[in-house]
């Protein structure tokens, strides 16, 4: 992989992660049109970094509410911030069961599966459409909100699933306030990116990491920045409830991959 295509992957990376068009699908899709030749192990060590490229540029969005948070929960009282921290802990169950127990099927399916990617677009683009017309509510995270949510996240590690765009519509289907489904989603991956990052990078002795770190940190930079930007923006359009616009996105670029996978 050159400097060029790392880069063109990490920009992907920034803007498709937080907008729900599933990064990880559009991941798959640049690497089968830019004719990507790699390893499953060394493609999907690649992907955790570029997930680790837009966890950073979370936490940069949201400081202000991480350090809020973290001065709450010194403070040792059963408040708000404590109860949103365990409601996030509660959400990554799910997720890192999978990771744990199914990494071998899962690192298979990141190998240009460009038919799995137009499907799982189809089936977000659902998602997102029935979100945008479900009725505004204001209610609260709970601890059964956020064992669902954490279960379509889990679902959302295929590739062409927006977790994202699965889990914030999920949670304004279950009646969450956009804002706060919003703020929720973007929070609740940061410690599984993490983690996951960690694992990866522990299991990568098998890969010549000489030769792709350049163009992995190239990825990494620009996953970070246009990952800012996107952060902001999707945060933006959650509270205009525009998702529809990104559900007619994913239905046109998954059937695009369905057709290109057939010809």
């Amino acid at each position: 992989m050159n400097e060029l295509t790392a880069l063109l992957l990490g920009i992907v990376q920034g803007l498709t992660e937080f907008l729900p068009v599933s990064s990880s699908g559009h991941l798959e899709l640049v690497k089968a049109l830019t004719s990507v030749q790699n390893l499953p192990q060394e493609s999907l060590l690649f992907t955790i970094i570029l997930h680790g490229a837009t966890a950073l540029s979370t936490i940069v969005v949201f400081r202000k509410d991480i350090g809020e948070i973290i001065k709450d929960l010194l403070s040792f009282q059963a408040n708000a911030s404590f109860y949103f921290s365990i409601y996030i802990l509660i959400s990554m169950v799910p997720a890192a069961m999978v990771g744990l127990f199914l990494e071998e099927v899962i690192s298979t399916l990141f190998n240009q599966n460009i038919l799995l990617v137009g499907a799982m677009l189809l089936l977000t683009g659902g998602l997102l459409f029935l979100a945008d017309r479900a009725k505004a509510s204001a209610k609260n995270i709970t601890a059964s909100s956020a064992i669902t949510i954490g279960l379509l996240q889990a679902v959302a590690i295929l590739p062409g699933i927006s977790r994202s765009g699965a889990t914030i519509a999920t949670a304004v289907l279950l009646g969450i306030d956009k804002e706060k489904a919003a703020r929720f989603s973007f929070l609740m991956v940061i410690p599984l990116i993490f983690g996951s990052m960690a694992k990866s990078l522990m299991d990568a002795d098998n890969i010549n990491l000489e030769d792709s770190f350049f163009p992995m940190f190239i990825g990494f930079v620009g996953a970070f920045i246009t990952g800012i930007i996107a952060c902001k923006w999707m945060i933006a359009i959650v509270k205009k409830a525009q998702l529809t616009y990104f559900s007619y996105y994913c239905f046109i670029v998954g059937l695009s991959a369905i057709v290109l996978h057939l010809l």
